[in-house]
């Protein structure tokens, strides 16, 4: 009963998992499932889902099939999202840590660093960074990577500041432990649940992100992702709006299931939600 209960309870983080689960499946089978390249022309243009059997999702307006794209685009997705939500974490946590816990002139230039890209509207930061450095997947990932890690220092550094008025950190320092000892050994294994509900949010996040520059054309042209399916279908919206509304559909779940994920994640680590549900 007892299991049952748990389940009705947490059953939007349920299907936040079940979600994620199918498009990391999706990911790692593609090559087994559809063994040729994602770009091959496979049957009659604009077929339509279900029409034939070889093409159940249908076939674009060159005849691809989109099922092999809608795979293939999830490894591509994931593996940007979270490349990118890994390294803007790394560096938030970096800079959020020393400029909370020594706070004084590294605070100030730690933060001022953080405000002038925080200034600069995201997307636009990235578009520029693609534009000029060319488009790729390492530099689409460094490029959301440069736009994300301000909001994570920034959290990281307001937990910090609480955390280092705390007696267990007075205690390390009296005892002689050093600044790193504590930063990285003592505050930051407890601030890392809020890091990791954090950072579900910078992978929704960035997936979103770069779908969008794919869908204008800065997307990595040796890749097929859910961005570019749905920029090659814009010119067929009246007459074949599947091209379109496959890949749409899979972002939509994509960031829904990772929203899920997050907030289920939130209630199981947030202590302070536990003592109100308690």
């Amino acid at each position: 009963m007892r299991s049952i209960s748990f389940i009705l309870r947490h059953w939007t983080t349920a299907l936040g998992i079940l979600l994620l689960a199918a498009v990391i499946l999706m990911a790692l089978t593609a090559h087994l499932v559809f063994p040729g390249d994602p770009y091959d022309m496979v049957g009659a243009p604009l077929t339509w889902p279900g029409e034939s059997a070889d093409t159940l999702l249908g076939t674009d307006s060159l005849g691809r099939d989109m099922a092999a794209g809608l795979f293939y685009g999830a490894r591509v997705s994931l593996l940007v999202g979270f490349a990118s939500a890994l390294v803007a974490a790394i560096v938030g946590v970096l800079v959020g840590a020393f400029a909370g816990y020594y706070g004084g002139w590294t605070d100030d230039v730690l933060m001022r660093i953080t405000e002038l890209f925080q200034t600069t509207p995201q997307f636009m930061l990235a578009l520029a960074v693609v534009a000029v450095l060319g488009p790729s997947v390492t530099v689409i990932i460094l490029s959301l990577s440069a736009v994300s890690w301000p909001a994570v220092a920034r959290l990281v550094r307001g937990e910090f500041m609480v955390m280092r008025e705390r007696a267990f950190v007075h205690g390390c320092v009296v005892a002689g432990m050093s600044d790193l000892r504590i930063i990285f050994a003592q505050i930051l294994p407890n601030v890392l649940p809020v890091i990791i509900v954090m950072s579900t949010i910078l992978v929704a996040t960035a997936i979103l992100m770069e779908s969008a520059l794919s869908f204008l054309g800065f997307g990595d042209p040796n890749v097929l992702t859910w961005g570019t399916m749905i920029g090659m279908g814009r010119g067929q919206l009246r007459d074949a709006w599947y091209i379109i509304a496959i890949p749409g559909v899979a972002l939509l779940l994509t960031a829904l299931a990772l929203n899920l994920v997050g907030e289920g994640l939130n209630d199981a680590l947030n202590p302070r939600l536990k003592q109100r549900k308690g």
